[in-house]
């Protein structure tokens, strides 16, 4: 029984490391920045937007249109002289026309309109950087989590595993002494139950690695998921110099979420401008050069041809048009919504900052706290094997032992994680989370 729970550890073992591709976390970034799908689909929008902030999607400049155009009439005429009474009549005759110009129309002046649309473009252009920024960093934030939660989950299945060794050592103590006589088949019976629950923990806990190693698979965009990787840490390090007055300072001046704010605020007061155009005069240039020939069949002319240019200049404007103070109004409410969005964005990320930090200190200490934990739990399992192996101590106690060693150590692993995710966290919302592709 032992030897096959043992070659089923050795065959996982094998399919969970065996050619693994290791990474650090920078290498896993900039592969899933470089080939991550959503990511490549965020900056295809943004490039959107880089092509439309032009100055002729804006309006600036002239239209030119190139037409041709034929006629043709076929018909017959009477037609009675007033001199002599007489009537000519016309059958079956075939007139035709050929023309062709070039017409260039231009809005010169549209009350700001134009130079107003083109701010907006520019600001969509940099609404879409902040956009693919904001995703780039919750891309970051997401996988360094998940990376560090691969970490965890190995560095779990490392302490089941030496859970499971645990146990079948203590089996095989008992097992010796239970056939020479010295325990009863019920410590037997009991380190055997012991054994196979700490096997079954070990085994599940592989799928929860494996679950774990698809998704950053997944999110670096490797086609087979399946495919073994390793990290390169084999601890969860943490930053404790983190400053909250930095990270205060630099949140208000460089957070994405914020920069996109002000950017939506910026959009709505173009907008109003946009409205207000419209209460000035808008001055229009249109001109062109144009070619006619014409056929007749009948007359004192067989064809003709006609060329030339002509210009005109419109000066105009609106008096009224029933929607502009309403849709004043609505750009108005609009500018006031943008403020109070973005006050009320900024007062979250304050309290998130807030709450965030006191997480990220409070985490510190029990950080040292378990690690402490950890090394007397270690010391009250030594001393209980030794106290086991002279038989001053029975097999329930020893088992408590071992399960104390392992809860420390699983939750100083949780605690090491919380701190972790804590400190992404405080990275994200502060706008540095790049300072993990370094």
């Amino acid at each position: 029984m032992k030897k096959s729970i043992l070659t089923i550890f050795a065959f996982a073992a094998i399919a969970i490391g065996s050619n693994a591709q290791t990474y650090t976390l920078s290498q896993c970034l900039k592969k899933g920045l470089e080939n991550n799908y959503s990511l490549r689909i965020t900056r295809n929008k943004e490039e959107v937007a880089h092509n439309n902030a032009t100055i002729a999607n804006a309006g600036y400049l002239p239209t030119i249109d190139l037409g041709t155009g034929y006629n043709g009439t076929f018909g017959g005429s009477d037609t009675k002289m007033r001199e002599t009474g007489e009537t000519d009549k016309a059958r079956g005759k075939f007139d035709n026309t050929v023309n062709a110009g070039v017409d260039v129309n231009w809005t010169i002046f549209d009350g700001f309109k134009t130079s107003t649309t083109y701010k907006q473009l520019k600001e969509m252009e940099k609404i879409g950087e902040t956009e693919t920024r904001l995703a780039l960093e919750d891309f970051i934030a997401d996988l360094a989590s998940e990376y560090y939660n691969f970490l965890q989950q190995r560095l779990r299945l490392t302490n089941y595993y030496n859970a499971v060794l645990l146990s079948k050592e203590r089996l095989r103590i008992v097992e010796e002494r239970y056939n020479i006589g010295n325990f009863s088949r019920l410590d037997y019976q009991q380190a055997k139950v012991d054994f196979n629950a700490d096997s079954a923990q070990y085994l599940k806990q592989q799928e929860v690695v494996i679950t774990s190693r698809i998704a950053l698979n997944e999110m670096m965009a490797i086609e087979q998921v399946y495919t073994p990787i390793s990290t390169v840490e084999t601890s969860i390090e943490i930053d404790s110099t983190l400053d909250f007055t930095h990270l205060w300072n630099t949140m208000l001046a460089n957070n994405a979420e914020l920069l996109l704010a002000n950017h939506n605020s910026t959009i709505t007061q173009l907008d109003y401008k946009k409205v207000i155009s419209r209460n000035y005069p808008y001055l229009k240039l249109n001109a062109g050069y144009d070619y006619t020939f014409n056929s007749y069949n009948k007359g004192s002319y067989i064809h003709r041809n006609g060329w030339g240019g002509n210009a005109s200049v419109t000066i105009g404007f609106n008096i009224w048009d029933g929607n502009r103070k309403r849709e004043k109004r609505n750009a108005k409410i609009a500018i006031e919504n943008a403020k109070l969005q973005h006050d009320q964005l900024e007062l979250s990320l304050k309290a998130d900052l807030g709450n965030i930090w006191q997480a990220y200190r409070n985490n510190l200490q029990l950080l040292n706290l378990e690690k402490l934990n950890v090394i007397t739990a270690r010391e009250n399992h030594d001393i209980a094997k030794e106290r086991y192996m002279l038989g001053d101590l029975s097999g329930i106690e020893m088992r408590e032992a071992q399960q104390s060693l392992l809860e420390a150590e699983e939750r100083l692993l949780s605690v090491e994680y919380d701190t972790k995710i804590c400190e992404i966290s405080l990275l994200l919302i502060s706008g540095e989370i790049g300072s993990y592709l370094e």
